[in-house]
């Protein structure tokens, strides 16, 4: 089993959320909340250099159904122009259907209650986002070490 860092990324629509797992493969911990557009694929980048991943993890929304959706094609376009840009690191497409979900009842089972407020809802948002990153890649780092085989699909030159 191949070891090192590895990043996630959940694309929205407004944000991005970013997890890493711990150079073990083992851990992942949220990392940071990325603003979806003009110049978000420069900063997975530098998070990449960074962190010094060797491999990144896109969250895909796969329809309950199966059939390839909107956002699910959104997110594929979005892995592909990941891996272009950070080429030769590999990008996967991993099936992410309940990370938000799940994230965001995690976050409610151990909230405390603070702010309120626009400001409080945007920051709340943030963190929601590095949360269901932080599933994702927990989900998949859990699913390689179960079945020995890396989760989901390569893109780009690696697939």
């Amino acid at each position: 089993m191949r070891h090192g860092v590895r990043l996630a990324v959940d694309p929205g629509n407004a944000r991005i959320g970013v997890a890493a797992s711990d150079p073990s493969g083992t851990l992942a911990t949220p990392v940071e909340t990325v603003r979806r557009g003009s110049g978000d694929l420069d900063r997975i980048a530098h998070l990449v250099l960074e962190h010094e991943a060797r491999e990144v993890i896109v969250g895909y929304p796969a329809s309950l159904s199966g059939d390839e959706g909107p956002a699910a094609r959104g997110a594929r376009s979005f892995a592909a122009a990941l891996a272009r840009r950070l080429a030769p690191v590999p990008v996967r497409l991993v099936d992410e259907r309940l990370t938000t979900v799940t994230a965001q009842e995690q976050l409610r089972a151990g909230a405390t209650h603070g702010r309120r407020g626009a400001r409080a809802g945007r920051a709340r948002r943030a963190v929601i986002d590095q949360a269901a990153a932080t599933v994702l890649l927990q989900s998949a780092l859990d699913t390689e070490r179960r079945t020995g085989r890396p989760p989901g699909e390569a893109v780009g030159e690696n697939a």
